[in-house]
């Protein structure tokens, strides 16, 4: 698609680009050149400032930082030839009184009526209107509570209760020792398994977890903590310390029993 601009400046809209890519070209002798923009043309979102941008201050700053219509126009992607896809959705929002439960009452065919918006970012408005109605109905996650041993080897027995080999996982918990998060961390053979410091500390770090917890099954069913068993429990906590977060135990699960350093003092 082409405009004019005083009879020489070509606007060409390319679909698909992310939100409204647009060249602006001047023609020279037959041919096209690269042309500033006039001052009466908008500018489309690629050619912001990138701190401006609604997908990279979303990254930078959070969701919370963008306004509805960026974060709309982070959805739909793309505007028209007239107007970016951050302007197009404030004059939708604009007839709908800024209100985003108005916006989700729409019809396809409604949306559809604005230049700029096809039946795909039309259903793909209404679809993520649908979505923040379904949250608002939904039930906040009830997350474990793991700040017992027993309740941690309840968590993990049936994780564990079958393995022919040593496993490592980590537990990564709130303050309140909410689960927020289990990994495993390492995989071994029938005795031992290798289990790295710093992954442990950059995954709590990463996952804001205040709380972790260390548990290791034993194949044979001995449950007794061997020297190296040992020697990891005292470097974890002297890590965790280090980085101010607590070490809630480590335990040792077999099949039906289990071992606690915090149960039996010794952490």
């Amino acid at each position: 698609m082409e405009k004019q601009y005083n009879g020489m400046i070509n606007e060409k809209v390319f679909a698909g680009d992310d939100y409204n890519s647009t060249r602006r070209e001047e023609k020279h002798d037959g041919g096209y050149t690269s042309a500033s923009i006039p001052p009466n043309c908008k500018l489309s979102i690629n050619r912001w400032a990138i701190e401006d941008r609604p997908r990279e201050k979303l990254e930078r700053l959070g969701a919370a930082a963008l306004s509805s219509a960026e974060l709309l126009a982070i959805l739909i992607g793309s505007g028209s030839a007239r107007e970016s896809a951050v302007e197009l959705m404030r004059r939708v929002l604009a007839d709908c009184n800024n209100n985003l439960n108005t916006l989700g009452k729409k019809s396809v065919k409604e949306l559809t009526g604005y230049n700029g918006v096809g039946p795909a970012k039309a259903v793909t408005i209404l679809a993520a209107c649908e979505l923040g109605k379904r949250r608002q109905l939904e039930k906040a996650e009830e997350r474990p509570d793991l700040r017992s041993a027993t309740a941690i080897y309840n968590h993990m027995h049936p994780l564990m209760q079958d393995l022919d080999t040593e496993e490592a996982w980590i537990l990564l918990m709130n303050r309140s020792f909410h689960l927020i998060r289990k990994m495993r961390i390492s995989h071994g053979g029938l005795s031992e398994t290798a289990v790295d410091l710093r992954v442990i500390i950059r995954e709590a770090l990463m996952c804001n977890a205040t709380v972790l917890a260390l548990c290791h099954n034993h194949p044979s069913g001995n449950v007794r903590p061997s020297r190296q068993d040992d020697m990891l429990t005292e470097s974890l906590k002297q890590a965790c310390d280090m980085m101010r977060i607590h070490m809630a135990d480590h335990l040792i699960v077999t099949d039906g029993r289990y071992y606690s350093y915090l149960e039996e003092g010794r952490l």
